[in-house]
């Protein structure tokens, strides 16, 4: 295959939406599997909806899942502008020459008048098709018209045709399509305002920017035929190959809703996902990969990308698949990437100001690490660490094991074993074992006997991570100037003690 070149395309009238993030994902993984071209063109037609505010989130949103731009808005390129409220003086000129070469007409009728006619068609049932008045216009008396009337430009579709009864295409995903040309009613290319319609502009950005593969979603299919009807009439000789990727769904099969995942790229970034796994689980979503791993790296991701194991049926949107898939990246991860998840995180919560002191990105590191391998997302690391950064006795007790254990006398007899030699010294991993082998010679507990009391007492909790990893973790932060300080682990077994003092027999 010579090198693709493909791009895409989105409007900037709202949030990236993962529907056109996957798009916008499948189209460079292509580029980058074949040493092609990925190209950002910005299509901002609809002017009304459009803003330069949508335009840079987009573009932000994209860098941030990791989908750089070879050409377009931004990087620049031989072909632009890369903006087509920019290009407006292209698309008069190349629908002036349609309507020289008898490819289109002016087209006179009033919105009421089309409106009209659309409700009666389809009363009888039929396809709202333009019915060519303007076409049998002579082309002088149009030409007068048309210099003092407003007037909108038709392609004349029939013309284009030339005689052929379907227009048919090899889709990389769908095989053979063909659509009957009698369905396909004269279309506007350029309306009365000066402004295009998609399916002219896109045409003719395409074949000004030398696209060889037009890679979209299937709800695009039906604009194909008009898109290669233009193509004819404006002497594409070699027109893209297309690609229609399956629609997203939510789970049953139902449309898309904004609790099941149709929230924007921006929404996944703020609630603090890897990218890289929403990178992995977008690719799946209508994608399989040949080995059948569900865990890929971008790298991987590339290497194995191809249309052949693209599925033409619906892909479902499962967040507990894409929160599952998460938490495995998050394991991944090195500890710089999770210090820069988790610091924005922690500082929306409270537990960070906006200057760190000295050590605190070493210990937020150490922090998010015994949480990665449960947390798809990071803003989940504050409720998941809430007995951290939360404690007080009275919490700890409200947790019907803790107090169990406070209460029995066993336990407590460990607890208060451990809570004498605890002294005011940082306790270190191997500081802890030599106090829980010293509890243990004096009380004779062992196993959990010994260690879920010790766990409680050190940390208020009845469970979290492993011991040996997290008391360090505690002892640090209470060390650290944070604007919600942390209670060290012997502040933990006194306050508890002190709490349920005279409540035992």
């Amino acid at each position: 295959m010579t090198h693709p070149r493909v791009r895409f395309a989105p409007s900037p009238t709202g949030e990236l939406h993962v529907g056109n993030a996957r798009t916008a994902l499948f189209n460079w993984l292509f580029a980058r599997r074949h040493g092609g071209v990925f190209i950002l063109r910005i299509e901002d037609t609809d002017a009304s909806r459009s803003s330069t505010a949508h335009e840079v989130r987009l573009m932000d949103g994209l860098r941030w899942l990791g989908l750089g731009w070879d050409e377009g808005v931004g990087e620049g390129g031989e072909d632009g502008p890369y903006r087509q409220s920019e290009r407006l003086a292209l698309y008069g000129d190349r629908a002036e020459d349609l309507i020289r070469r008898g490819l289109a007409y002016p087209c006179f009728c009033s919105l009421h008048e089309l409106e009209e006619e659309r409700a009666a068609q389809r009363e009888a049932g039929k396809a709202s098709l333009y019915p060519g008045r303007c076409r049998r216009i002579p082309k002088d008396e149009a030409a007068r018209r048309r210099a003092v009337e407003p007037a909108a430009v038709r392609f004349d579709v029939g013309a284009a045709a030339a005689g052929d009864a379907s227009i048919g295409f090899e889709d990389l995903v769908h095989g053979e399509v063909r659509f009957p040309v009698s369905q396909i009613g004269d279309f506007v290319i350029l309306r009365r305002d000066g402004w295009p319609s998609y399916n002219f502009a896109v045409v003719v950005d395409d074949l000004q920017m030398r696209v060889t593969h037009v890679i979209r979603g299937d709800d695009h299919l039906s604009n194909t035929p008009r898109q290669l009807l233009v193509g004819r009439g404006l002497l594409a000789t070699a027109p893209p190959r297309f690609a229609h990727l399956p629609l997203i769904a939510g789970p049953g099969g139902a449309p898309l809703s904004k609790r099941e995942g149709a929230a924007s790229l921006a929404w996944f970034r703020e609630q603090g996902y890897p990218p890289e796994a929403l990178m992995n689980y977008l690719a799946l979503l209508g994608w399989s990969p040949p080995g059948g791993q569900d865990l890929l790296t971008g790298e991987e991701l590339i290497a194995q990308f191809g249309f052949d194991r693209v599925s033409r049926a619906p892909a479902i949107f499962d967040r507990p698949k894409l929160d599952a898939l998460a938490a495995r990246h998050m394991a991944r991860l090195p500890a710089d990437r999770l210090v820069e998840l988790a610091s924005g995180q922690l500082r929306k919560a409270g537990i960070l100001g906006s200057d760190l002191p000295p050590g605190a990105p070493e210990w937020i590191g150490r922090l998010a690490l015994l949480y990665a391998d449960r947390l798809p997302r990071m803003s989940d690391l504050p409720k998941e660490a809430h007995a951290l950064f939360d404690f007080t006795p009275e919490k700890s007790l409200a947790d019907p094991e803790v107090r169990r254990a406070l209460d029995d006398s066993r336990s407590r007899g460990v607890i208060e074993a451990l809570s004498r030699r605890l002294g005011r010294e940082p306790l270190t991993a191997p500081r802890f074992q030599a106090l829980a082998d010293e509890v243990r010679r004096e009380t004779g507990a062992k196993g959990k006997d010994l260690y879920h009391p010790i766990r409680i007492a050190l940390t208020g909790a009845a469970s979290g991570p492993e011991m040996v990893k997290m008391l360090p973790v505690i002892e640090e932060g209470s060390r650290l100037p944070l604007p919600r300080s942390i209670a060290s682990c012997g502040e933990r077994a006194r306050a508890l003690l002190a709490a349920t003092r005279g409540s035992t027999a």
